[in-house]
């Protein structure tokens, strides 16, 4: 749940010496481009748009393929010199694999049961050891490129216009090594832009490239985290010369069995459905979905280390799984457990059974270890496959952060996962997902879906590196809550958190009084700049200016406790009653959490479901079964995480005013 520290990584001799012998012949081939490296000029960088311009002209790299490509890297932001999640930096996401975060997986951490079935012993997490392998080049093109231009790996890192003449020097390389024409012609640069990726395999180069070429064919522009205006006109009629993949020399990926949409890469690496004990199997459940159930949400994960300990992390029997993982550098997409069974991943049984879990190579405490567009593209296209296959809406309520799934019992509340955490941008997630938020109502449609600025809204966090102290300044997807309309006013309390009711904290893991992009609230009122909402069962302050607003109107349908009750329960999981149960079916507890629903208050609804449990405790698939009940729940967002409610409880009504 933690960003870990830095840690120094180690390569083979072999692999070190064949990558330097690679360095020296492609400088060799660059030798008449050197003398004209930009050196940037005193005073600072040049502007954006014109570093890109000389850089294109000094390595003879058509302005809009390097411009391509730097959008999919990193948006065409500088990030402060600070590396991503896989240690690349500036505009052009030059990798240095020295610098890179390392961790334990987040499954490796905290309390949390993934599995959060308690007909099951627990299952709690152990550390993984991280594999001991060989750097890829997909993690090394920073001292690459420092060797190609002769520009210092400090300035690569730090200055924008030297990492974007570090970034056309790789290109130009790349396109000599095929043995190609420096070619004023983006279409004839698609085998360079496939080898940029650093991808050793033919799907994951080619992906890449064709999604730089979508880029390039529709064209971008925006304001960068410098403040400065970047424009990549369209090219409507760009038809790439695919055919240079074949030069690459670049091997077949194995993408036998995956579901994946045709337009990503996606490798079959499975997570092992083995018994190595009498009653001890793993690291999934074998189901037959959607027959058996209906698939209903998406979990999204951060992986809380790199891509080599994630992989050796799902292979593990005895421990934990998800459904996919994907990459950082390229967006390279990996399956571990069919849709149709179920991963152990998201800590509350009924979510794993009717949901799939989705991997992303990150760290929610690292604020600057940001994220790149590839592999934001990636899932988007992954998700949105998904969704069209098994019928699930695109929205809050269906596509969950791990930090929004509820602990099924109120003893497993506190160890419940934060992750994606505030870094996560579900703001640009949902555009490229083709469901943006914007509003939906007038003042008076009674919800509001949460909608900061991402780059501009900026709430302080604590306890990224050391706890209590502040984390770096960066854009955040949350919003924070307060008891009245008052910064100074003490933040909202979940006493499902803290049952000793101690004040929530600003802390980068504390969720308890925080709202998310794209959830919706039942408004409770209004003061000036400040909005009120409903809230963990009490009303919740936060600001809303009309000049930078943090949300947005909306309307739709809010649940409320039947007219003569004064309060209702509110459920983690939505299980059958005891009379569903068969015979040899043991009746799980349809316990509450601490949480209450008063009268007068208003929520969200998100989905009716039915009450439901699957019955999965041995190897053999065969003993498996799925209860259904005659009770039906509401989900509902009910503070941060969502949470569940009885229908014969509530009434459903229009949340207008």
């Amino acid at each position: 749940m933690r960003g870990p520290a830095p840690a120094p990584h180690t390569t083979s001799r072999r692999r070190r010496a064949r990558r330097t012998a690679v360095a020296a012949t492609s400088a060799a081939l660059l030798l008449p481009l050197l003398g004209a490296a930009p050196a940037g000029p005193p005073g600072g960088s040049p502007p954006l748009q014109s570093a890109f311009a000389a850089a294109a002209d000094t390595y003879h790299v058509p302005q809009s393929v390097l411009l391509g490509v730097s959008y999919l890297q990193s948006r065409w932001d500088a990030h402060g010199g600070a590396p991503s999640v896989a240690a690349g930096y500036g505009p052009m996401h030059l990798t240095d694999a020295r610098a890179a975060l390392a961790g334990a997986a987040h499954h490796s951490e905290g309390t949390e049961d993934a599995r959060g079935d308690q007909a099951r012993p627990p299952l709690l997490p152990t550390a993984a050891e991280p594999a001991d392998s060989a750097l890829p080049d997909r993690l090394t093109s920073l001292p690459r490129a420092a060797a190609l231009t002769g520009i210092p790996a400090d300035r690569l890192r730090a200055d924008p216009a030297s990492n974007i003449a570090g970034g056309a020097a790789l290109l130009a390389a790349a396109q000599q090594h095929l043995g190609a024409p420096l070619s004023k012609d983006p279409a004839d640069w698609y085998g360079a832009v496939a080898t940029f990726s650093g991808a050793d395999d033919s799907a994951t180069a080619d992906a890449y490239a064709r999604e730089v070429f979508q880029v390039m064919r529709e064209g971008e522009r925006r304001t960068t985290d410098l403040g400065q205006r970047v424009t990549l006109a369209a090219q409507p009629g760009l038809r790439a010369d695919t055919a240079q993949l074949g030069r690459t020399g670049l091997r077949a990926s194995d993408t036998d069995g995956t579901e994946c949409p045709r337009t990503v890469s996606c490798e079959w690496i499975p997570a092992p459905y083995e018994q190595f004990g009498q009653d001890d199997y793993g690291n999934h459940d074998v189901g037959d979905r959607p027959a058996s159930q209906r698939i209903r949400s998406i979990v999204i994960h951060d992986t809380e280390g790199s891509w080599d300990g994630v992989l050796d992390l799902i292979k593990d029997p005895t421990y934990v799984s998800w459904n996919y993982s994907l990459r950082s550098t390229d967006g390279h997409i990996a399956q571990h457990v069919k849709a149709k069974d179920v991963a152990w991943h998201a800590g509350n049984w009924y979510v794993n059974a009717t949901s799939i879990g989705i991997e992303h190579e990150g760290f929610l405490a690292s604020p600057d270890a940001w994220y790149t567009e590839a592999m934001y593209r990636s899932s988007a296209r992954l998700v949105r496959y998904l969704a069209a296959k098994y019928r699930i809406p695109l929205d809050r309520q269906h596509i969950l952060g791990h930090d929004n799934v509820p602990g099924p019992t109120t003893s497993t509340v506190p160890g419940m996962h934060t992750d994606p955490g505030p870094y996560w941008d579900w703001r640009h997630y949902f555009a490229l997902l083709g469901k943006p938020f914007h509003a939906t109502a007038g003042p008076r449609g009674g919800l509001v879906t949460i909608l900061p600025g991402y780059s501009a809204n900026r709430p302080e966090y604590t306890g990224c590196a050391t706890a209590g102290r502040p984390c770096a300044v960066h854009g955040s997807s949350e919003v924070r809550l307060y008891t009245a309309p008052d910064e100074k006013a003490p933040l909202i309390k979940d006493i499902g958190l803290r049952p000793g009711g101690e004040d929530s904290t600003t802390d980068v893991n504390d969720v308890a009084s925080r709202v998310s992009t794209g959830q919706q609230y039942a408004v409770a009122g209004r003061d000036g700049d400040w909005t009120a909402i409903w809230y963990l069962g009490r009303k919740a302050w936060f600001k809303n200016p009309g000049k930078q607003p943090t949300a947005v109107d909306a309307s739709g349908l809010v649940v409320r406790p039947r007219p003569g009750l004064t309060d209702i329960p509110v459920y983690g999981r939505a299980y059958p009653e005891a009379a569903a149960y068969p015979a040899g079916v043991p009746v799980q507890d349809v316990s509450p959490l601490p949480y209450r629903l008063p009268a007068g208050q208003s929520y969200a609804v998100g989905d009716t479901v039915p009450g439901e449990y699957y019955y999965a405790v041995t190897y053999a698939p065969d003993t498996h079964r799925v209860v259904v009940g005659k009770d039906r729940y509401y989900e509902i967002q009910y503070g941060h995480r969502v949470a569940y409610v009885r229908a014969a409880d509530v009434q459903v009504v229009p949340s207008r005013s």
